[in-house]
């Protein structure tokens, strides 16, 4: 991490720390809002747990948003983000871009649960079904609003960095979810600045299922990723050293700093397919401590959903966020394959 982005002080840093990350997994930016305002920049909070910083200048500068806390128990983003916001607001003058903060599921981060009543990371889509009533689903709809709002006229560079945590442990780490459709010079900015924070793997995604990041892309032209750093952790416990290259990344691209040497070359995945959950008898074929990219040969079961069976169709297919416990309908794993 930056000495930027590092407290100083002893204790009294620490404190201030510890100030930093309780208002952000609040929700309250008062403090930043004020500093950033005072600084000459127009600061607006279109809902709960968004901050909007930009710069009424005649040269047009980067759109950057990131979010956290799209499911309220990945808290080490919440915690980086606070230390990052808070150390720069101190520094206003060095933001470069035009920044938007959103931290997601407020409700759920109180709670200290994943989510309220449905995951939020599946209600950015059109159709809700049973689903369009749930807190999460007006949620997404503030969530929606309020990004559309800051990119609507945004210039090209424009960019949205999700940054979540897994629930399991991972072949790889960190990794990243890049949607396909990203035009391909966007798509290699953000790809290098992915193996600048020292992502391990990339999966290019073709399709959405409802995530943040997905409709950031198709809908308002983002250089969107989801971004998996880790593992879950306690609000206020988390080792930050384990997030020291992703927050110098960051630090970085909000200071406008020439793009860094590539800390790794991720390895590159695409979407073999999608298991979805079509009944409640579905059944994985392996027990939940499995790994995130763990490999199967050709034929070998996936799962068991009633007469449906989902086997490998290549020669080796990785299983990536299997969890048989999301709602029907929903998507319950991805195969994917290396490319590169």
């Amino acid at each position: 991490m930056t000495a930027a982005a590092t407290p100083a002080g002893g204790t009294a840093g620490a404190a201030a720390l510890a100030d930093a990350v309780r208002a952000l997994a609040d929700a309250d930016f008062g403090a930043v809002a004020e500093r950033f305002s005072a600084a000459g920049y127009a600061v607006t909070q279109p809902a709960p747990g968004m901050l909007q910083i930009k710069w009424a200048g005649a040269r047009q500068r980067a759109s950057v948003l990131v979010s956290v806390g799209v499911h309220g128990d990945e808290t080490g983003p919440i915690e980086v983000l606070a230390q990052l916001l808070d150390t720069l607001s101190r520094d206003a003058a060095a933001l470069a871009v035009d920044l938007m903060v959103c931290v997601g599921n407020v409700g759920a981060i109180r709670a200290g649960k994943r989510f309220i009543d449905a995951d939020l990371n599946r209600m950015f889509r059109v159709r809700r079904g049973a689903l369009g009533e749930v807190v999460e689903a007006a949620r997404a709809d503030a969530m929606i609003a309020a990004t559309e709002e800051f990119f609507k006229d945004a210039g090209p560079l424009r960019w949205h960095l999700d940054l979540h945590t897994a629930i399991r442990p991972s072949v790889y780490p960190t990794f990243a979810i890049v949607p396909d459709l990203v035009a391909e010079e966007a798509k290699a900015a953000l790809i290098g600045w992915l193996g600048q924070a020292a992502i391990g793997a990339i999966i290019m995604n073709p399709q959405s299922a409802g995530t943040y990041s997905y409709y950031s892309a198709e809908h308002c032209g983002a250089a969107a990723s989801t971004v998996e750093l880790g593992r879950v952790g306690t609000l206020g416990q988390n080792d930050l050293g384990l997030f020291a290259d992703v927050a110098l990344a960051l630090d970085g691209l909000l200071r406008g700093a020439a793009p860094g040497a590539a800390k790794v070359a991720p390895h590159v995945f695409k979407v073999a397919q999608e298991i979805i959950k079509l009944s409640d008898d579905f059944r994985m074929a392996f027990d939940r401590g499995t790994q995130n990219f763990t490999a199967l040969p050709a034929g070998a079961l996936i799962a068991c959903d009633g007469a449906t069976r989902y086997t490998v169709r290549h020669d080796e297919e990785l299983v990536v966020f299997p969890n048989p416990d999301v709602r029907v309908g929903l998507r319950a794993g991805l195969m994917v394959v290396r490319v590169s």
